[in-house]
């Protein structure tokens, strides 16, 4: 499994609320990209960084997203270019399903 945190510096300022209503235009499109098990968008308490944490069943599935055609649109709409960083997650924490991970979901 692998962990991306995106950040995107200075692509505010956004009030928690003008965030929730930009991510939410996005959130949906989301649901189908393949091999990405969650997203959780993610923005500074000063307003001033965004960016995201996915979580994937693998590398080749966020490589795959974070293309050059993404990083290029991300780029454009908010101005500064995202930075991704890659983890390896040996072992995930499901508190909401009581699962203690060493795979991606089924």
């Amino acid at each position: 499994m692998i962990i991306t945190i995106v950040r995107l510096r200075g692509a505010g300022p956004f009030t928690l609320r003008e965030a929730r209503t930009l991510f939410s235009e996005n959130a949906a499109g989301y649901l189908s990209v393949a091999g990405l098990i969650q997203k959780t968008f993610l923005l500074s308490e000063d307003g001033e960084d965004t960016g995201a944490i996915y979580w994937w069943r693998d590398r080749e599935s966020a490589e795959a997203k974070f293309n050059p055609g993404w990083l290029e649109g991300v780029t454009k709409k908010y101005g500064t270019p995202p930075v991704v960083e890659y983890f390896d997650a040996p072992v995930v924490v499901d508190v909401p399903n009581q699962v203690l991970r060493v795979e991606p979901p089924a």
